[in-house]
C-alpha cells in the first residue's frame, strides 16, 4: 500500500471518527450525563459539612463544552490510529472486502480495547471510589487494556498458523477459546478493586454503566459503518454518470 493510500485512509479515519464523536456526543449527554448529576447529587449530600471544594470548572460547562471536546478529541484520535490499523489489516485478515474489514476492525477494537479492561473494572462515576487509590486503579486497567490488545494478536497469530492444519473455521474457534482462557485466566489473577459505597443507588450505578457501554458502541459502530463506506469508496470508486457533452453538429 503506497504512502497516498494510506494518508488518504489517514484522513477518512480522522473523518468518520469525528462523525463517530458527534454521535457519542448526543448519547453521552442524553444518556451519561444525568446519571454524573445524581452521582454528584450524593456525593455532595453525604460530603462533610466543613468541607468546601473550590469549583474550578463550573458544572454547566464540564457538561457540555467539556464533554464535547473530551468526546470529539478520542474519536478523531482513535479514528486515525485505527484507519492506520486497518492499512495493515487489509488484506491480511482474510478475503474480506473493504467495508467488511472495516467493521471486523471496529467490533475488534470495541471489545479488546474497551469491553475486555470494562468487565474487569466497569467504569464508575462520581462518589465512586478512593482518591487515594486512583493510580492505581488507572495503572490496572491500562494494564488490563494492553494485556487485551496483546493476547488478540497473539490468538490472531494463532489462528493463521492453526488454519493449515484445521481449516479456518475450527482455527477460528481454537483461537477464540484461547484468547477467552487467557483473558479469564488475567481475570482471575489481577486483583479485585471494589469501592462503591454500601448506600450508594444501585440504579445510578447501574445506568452510568449502561450509558457508558452505549457511548463506546456508538461511536465503534458508527465508525465501523462510515469508515467502511468511505474506504470502499477509495477503493472501488464510483464510475462517472455523466458523459461529456458531444460538439454541435458531432455524428451520434
Amino acid at each position: 500500500m503506497n504512502s497516498a493510500t494510506v494518508r488518504n485512509l489517514l484522513v477518512r479515519g480522522m473523518l468518520a471518527g469525528l462523525g463517530a464523536g458527534v454521535l457519542a456526543l448526543i448519547v453521552a449527554y442524553f444518556l451519561g450525563e444525568p446519571n454524573v448529576d445524581k452521582a454528584i447529587g450524593f456525593e455532595a449530600a453525604h460530603a462533610p459539612a466543613h468541607e468546601h471544594e473550590v469549583e474550578l470548572v463550573s458544572r454547566s460547562l464540564q457538561s457540555t463544552a467539556g464533554l464535547a471536546t473530551g468526546v470529539l478529541l478520542y474519536g478523531v484520535a482513535f479514528g486515525g490510529i485505527a484507519a492506520l490499523v486497518y492499512c495493515y489489516a487489509l488484506g491480511r485478515v482474510g478475503r474480506f472486502t473493504p467495508r467488511a474489514t472495516a467493521l471486523l476492525l471496529s467490533g475488534s477494537a470495541l471489545v479488546v480495547v474497551y469491553l475486555v479492561p470494562f468487565l474487569k473494572y466497569p467504569a464508575n462515576p462520581p462518589a465512586v471510589g478512593n482518591g487515594d487509590t486512583i493510580g492505581k486503579r488507572t495503572t490496572l486497567y491500562v494494564l488490563m487494556m494492553l494485556l487485551g490488545v496483546l493476547l488478540a494478536v497473539a490468538a490472531t497469530i494463532l489462528g493463521k498458523r492453526l488454519a493449515p492444519k484445521l481449516g479456518n473455521w475450527y482455527a477460528t474457534l481454537a483461537a477464540l477459546a484461547a484468547f477467552a482462557l487467557a483473558i479469564g485466566l488475567a481475570y482471575a489473577f489481577l486483583p479485585v478493586i471494589n469501592e462503591v459505597p454500601s448506600d450508594f443507588p444501585a440504579t445510578v450505578l447501574w445506568r452510568f454503566r449502561v450509558s457508558a457501554l452505549a457511548i463506546q458502541l456508538t461511536l465503534w459502530g458508527t465508525f465501523g459503518l462510515v469508515f467502511g463506506e468511505l474506504a470502499d469508496r477509495l477503493f472501488n470508486p464510483r464510475p462517472a454518470t455523466a458523459t461529456a457533452a458531444q460538439p454541435v453538429g458531432a455524428p451520434s
